[in-house]
């Protein structure tokens, strides 16, 4: 880290609602947000936004005609962006940068146009436009007017936090002294699903808790879908009222052996950990978010790196996607959030099915990990901003 860099808002719209209040509340019971839903003829768990948050972007979308045909990663995005800048009091003139990211880009849209693609043997019109992946950021930029630098990628379930690696950059090259950074994501499509049945990987046992993760005593993939967009705005310095301070971040990829691959002991993560913490002991770490999907092998490496980094010391660590499924591109955005919610109460969300979780005895300081498909991991530490 060059200069401190402050996180003075943050908003997500997923199941957990569309405020920091919402989310707060839904983390202080022990209710999972998944629920079955049918495909075709499949039928998966699945963990989707709320009933008034569903209400909130149909409005949204009857409200310009443009928007009409926009899918809804996009319309998540201008949501979240647009509550974002006004709690962080900017404004289209700030030029502020912004960068968002996606895993799988405009899902529903997509698979609609090239259904009838099929059927019909032509495309539509805003075919291209509407499923491009660069449309995130740059409808969100239309929506804010604001003439700052605006950037789209993909990085798998990291995507949101290499999003904020960005932001950091730009921020740190003196090029911007703000930026809105984050990830969408609306994956709860047939076809995504299969997808992700294909690898083995999605919950299939119907009990209290279908998403197992950080359970590192399951036989079998937990992994369940969730659908959300989170954005945080970043700022240079140390800002009075900050919900939080950037204090490291670290990335890292594996060497990759398959497509999907991730070492025993996850040597990306070990990496990206140990570069977060740079001149930080490891035994002021209080908390680690973590990513695990609920697969096996993805909860277990991700274990073992962290044994790896803090042997001396063994942080308290959670997850939330026993809770709202994985988000895949906007998944690491919401972990910030769940961080940022424990250094604002200075209480531990722990995860219900764990018997003898370690608590923390304060909280300020939280790793919050992201890992995607061939390794691409990032760890962002954040402090609790005391000014």
């Amino acid at each position: 880290m060059q200069k401190p860099i402050s996180i003075t808002a943050i908003v997500s719209i997923s199941p957990l609602g569309t405020s920091l209040e919402d989310a707060w509340k839904m983390y202080q019971n022990n209710q999972h947000c998944i629920t079955k839903k049918q495909f075709g003829d499949a039928i998966a768990f699945v963990a989707e936004i709320t009933k008034e948050a569903k209400e909130t972007i149909e409005v949204l979308r009857q409200s310009d005609t443009k928007y009409k045909s926009l899918d809804d990663t996009v319309l998540y995005a201008i949501y979240a962006s647009r509550k974002a800048i006004t709690l962080a009091e900017w404004n289209g003139s700030d030029n502020f940068g912004i960068n968002i990211g996606s895993s799988r880009g405009a899902t529903r849209l997509f698979e609609i146009y090239y259904d009838d693609f099929l059927k019909n043997n032509k495309a539509e019109t805003l075919t291209s436009p509407t499923t491009t992946l660069g449309n995130i950021s740059s409808w969100v930029a239309h929506d804010l007017q604001t003439q700052g630098p605006e950037i789209s990628h993909s990085i798998t379930c990291s995507t949101a936090l290499h999003a904020m690696l960005n932001g950091i950059a730009w921020i740190n090259s003196g090029m911007s002294n703000k930026f809105l950074v984050g990830g969408s994501e609306a994956p709860l499509t047939g076809f995504t699903i299969a997808q992700m049945q294909a690898l083995k990987v999605y919950a299939r046992e119907d009990n209290p808790y279908p998403c197992r993760a950080l359970d590192l005593d399951k036989k079998q993939n937990t992994m369940v879908l969730g659908e959300g967009a989170s954005m945080a705005c970043l700022e240079s310095g140390e800002i009075t009222n900050a919900l939080a301070i950037i204090k490291g971040f670290g990335y890292a990829t594996e060497i990759l052996e398959h497509n999907i691959s991730i070492s025993s002991e996850a040597k990306c993560f070990q990496k990206s950990m140990t570069m977060a913490l740079g001149e930080t002991n490891p035994d002021d770490i209080d908390v680690i978010v973590m990513h695990a999907p609920g697969t096996i092998k993805g909860d277990i490496s991700e274990y073992r790196a962290i044994e790896k980094v803090f042997c001396n010391k063994m942080p308290a660590l959670t997850t939330n996607k026993w809770k709202i499924g994985h988000s895949f591109g906007a998944s690491g955005m919401l972990n910030i959030e769940m961080a940022i919610l424990m250094l604002q109460h200075q209480e531990f969300i722990s995860v219900p099915f764990l018997e003898h979780q370690k608590t923390p005895e304060k909280i300020q300081n939280v790793m919050i990990n992201a890992v995607g498909f061939g390794g691409n991991a990032v760890s962002i530490l954040l402090s609790k901003n005391n000014i």
